[in-house]
């Protein structure tokens, strides 16, 4: 199992919970190997804790990638054009971490190699389908993120998207083609990638949560209380907090005097950290537990406007029993408001959407109650790691012996 980013704790969030609870379950009957990066931020007691989840761990440095002004801009944009491989792909790939994993696949350590996350692509020679079966586990389209944050008009440099489109386009295109199996977390991102592979069977396989870190809540909490909860250096969750905190908690503080809003979640970014001047923000930045922050919140936001993909913040929201508005990115994948299904989470994409939805819950106990019970058992019926696991190992272990 191939992943750039180190998969450990798994409340790193991200990548790292798809990947980690993957790994941990295919751990169980399968000899795993994972192949990864070490960042700044992790600890040896990190290296040595995620030793124990697999059979051999081979940790490489992240590689160093100065800026280079202007200069560097230029020459990365032009490797883009040449090699079809974006410039964060190339940030992340090691030439050591490239060369262990040629030398293991062709002395045969292996029947399965898997990318967790696309980003890994770039380490599978297209020869290695010959020796064996090769699975990218996409966690969201990089050409379908690129084209949604240009439509909703977020996108932090549109002239340099709209010229990198076509070629995300083609990028994407050529990595698929390399490999055996793709494996995706949503319909949508399905409907994107079949377009680049017609004939491929895409399964969708969604993320999980796991339950005993995010235990149903005990009680409801009344008040006037709304938390956000993500990694706040990602530029989907600084939109969305700074989009809710300038367009829509205002006018729900008109309404509420006295609401709060948390913001809670680990490197919050300059602009995040600036919002904490807008009365009733807190932002907290990484915190022991998500779950006691979202058991004291009347209501959580997933006010997300970009980023394909389930998203790991609303399905651990739901599992909680916190009350969820979300839009349609924070919703994607799921059955939340649909003609004879219980109502599971409430959808808003406009402020006054979220100000009518976040109104209901602050005034009605029973809503609350209603969509806290809907939700978890929602969560407990179709989104726990074990099921997950189960259906990745359909897919990457079929047909080899198990341990």
């Amino acid at each position: 199992m191939l992943s750039s980013t180190f998969p450990y704790p798994a409340t790193r969030g991200g990548t790292q919970v798809r990947t980690f609870n993957l790994l941990d379950y295919l751990s169980r009957r399968h000899t795993v190997t994972m192949v990864t990066q070490r960042e700044a931020d992790v600890s040896d007691m990190d290296i040595f804790n995620l030793r124990e989840h697999v059979d051999n761990l081979v940790v490489f440095d992240r590689p160093h990638t100065g800026n280079g002004g202007a200069l560097g801009k230029v020459k990365r944009f032009g490797t883009f054009i040449a090699r079809s491989t974006p410039p964060s792909v190339l940030n992340r790939y090691s030439p050591q971490m490239q060369s262990w994993i040629d030398d293991f696949v062709e002395a045969g350590k292996c029947d399965v190699i898997t990318c967790e996350h696309s980003v890994n692509e770039i380490y599978i020679r297209p020869h290695f389908q010959q020796k064996v079966k090769t699975v990218v586990n996409v966690h969201s389209s990089v050409y379908g993120s690129c084209l949604n944050q240009l439509e909703t008009g977020i996108s932090e440099n549109k002239l340099r998207d709209r010229l990198n489109l076509p070629l995300l386009r083609r990028y994407e295109q050529e990595y698929c083609k390399k490999f055996s199996d793709i494996v995706v977390t949503t319909e949508e991102d399905k409907i994107q990638l079949l377009k680049f592979k017609p004939n491929a069977k895409i399964p969708v396989i969604p993320n999980g949560v796991d339950l005993v870190s995010f235990p149903y809540r005990t009680s409801d909490p009344g008040g006037r209380r709304i938390v956000f909860v993500g990694a706040m250096d990602n530029l989907a969750n600084i939109d969305a907090v700074c989009f809710f905190c300038n367009e829509v908690l205002p006018e729900i503080q008109k309404l509420y005097p006295g609401t709060t809003f948390d913001i809670v979640g680990s490197r919050p970014t300059k602009e995040v950290l600036e919002l904490k001047n807008k009365p009733g923000v807190n932002v907290t930045g990484r915190v022991p537990s998500m779950a006691e922050y979202l058991h004291q919140a009347t209501v959580c936001v997933v006010t997300m406007r970009t980023g394909f993909g389930i998203k790991n913040k609303t399905l651990e929201a739901m599992a909680a029993g916190t009350p969820v508005v979300g839009s349609n990115r924070g919703l994607e994948g799921l059955a939340c408001e649909l003609p004879n299904v219980p109502l599971r989470a409430i959808r808003a994409n406009h402020p006054d959407e979220y100000i009518k939805a976040i109104s209901q819950i602050f005034d009605n106990l029973q809503l609350r109650a209603e969509l806290s019970h809907n939700a978890r058992e929602y969560v407990e019926k179709e989104f726990t790691w074990e099921s997950a696991g189960q259906q990745y190992e359909e897919i990457v272990g079929a047909g080899y012996t198990t341990n």
